[in-house]
């Protein structure tokens, strides 16, 4: 195994010009606003500023599944972020939140408005806040969090890693993307290993972890994810499978995925959601669409 050129590391790193490949032209070494932009706010009391990336379908599908529950308070607006043109440095963006990453929610609900990012803490923020998807049971809620942080943690090595190495780096580098798919595998077999013994990952209730979880791994295990299911073989985790078709057949995980998505299957995006009604619309697009 070897690269096409030897690399070797200056004593000092300075930026100098894009590394090339995908979203290459967002990438910089510093933080901050790039551009005066004011966010929009709708009529509901929550208010997302995300893209359909599997961070950003974390919380539709948990905000879905609160409205199902029938928690009005959960009512939101999902306003698009396109991360490919950079609207996540502008100001309003970056008030939200200073990482400039999707996504970022804030909550009018109150007197004073909270503003929430980072995609685990939106889920615990949502979750403590209508009481639903995380135990109150100190075991049951520490077996929640234990693997709500597992995913936290071990997804930027399945999207930052093998994802950027395998799918957008401008050249595909072998020892990159072998250390990678192995450790994503590593990952896999965590995941299946688990799904053995328990329905869900944290017990036999669906709960945040698994809203967390299934956007990344459950995507991979559909084959969504980078093009890469034959080639990390995502068939063999049968636990993973039958976890995945599980959650894949609730109706508020479909229409979770399907706001602020920008890719894929025109009748399964809807790039903004102002209201319920929007998915009926949607909908009715579709089958209209169909008779044509």
């Amino acid at each position: 195994m070897s690269d096409s050129a030897e690399y070797t590391p200056p004593k000092v790193w300075t930026y100098t010009q894009p590394s090339g490949g995908s979203f290459a032209n967002i990438n910089r070494p510093i933080a901050g606003p790039t551009h005066e932009k004011v966010l929009p706010v709708g009529q509901h009391p929550l208010q997302l500023y995300s893209l359909g990336t599997p961070n950003g379908v974390k919380v539709t599908i948990m905000l879905e599944e609160l409205l199902a529950l029938g928690h009005t308070g959960a009512e939101y607006d999902a306003w698009l972020i396109r991360i490919g043109e950079g609207d996540q440095f502008g100001s309003g963006f970056v008030d939200v939140n200073p990482n400039s990453k999707i996504p970022a929610l804030v909550d009018r609900s109150g007197a004073k408005p909270v503003r929430v990012f980072e995609s685990g803490s939106i889920l615990v923020y949502l979750a403590e806040k209508f009481n639903a998807f995380l135990p109150k049971d100190i075991p049951a809620r520490t077996e929640t969090l234990n693997w709500l942080f597992w995913q936290m943690g071990s997804a930027p090595y399945l999207g930052g890693g093998f994802g950027h190495f395998y799918a957008y780096a401008p050249t595909k580098n072998e020892y990159a993307i072998n250390r990678f798919a192995m450790e994503v595998k590593r990952q896999l077999d965590v995941l299946d290993r688990r799904l053995a013994e328990s329905e869900y990952l944290a017990g036999s209730e669906f709960t945040i972890a698994d809203i967390a979880t299934f956007p990344w791994y459950g995507g991979l295990a559909k084959g969504w994810q980078y093009g890469a299911a034959e080639f990390l073989s995502v068939q063999d985790y049968k636990n993973v499978q039958r976890w995945a078709e599980t959650i894949w057949a609730r109706p508020t995980v479909k229409r979770g995925r399907m706001v602020n998505r920008t890719s894929g299957d025109p009748s399964e995006q809807l790039r903004e959601r102002h209201d319920a009604s929007d998915f009926e619309t949607k909908t009715q697009d579709k089958l209209t669409e169909s008779n044509l």
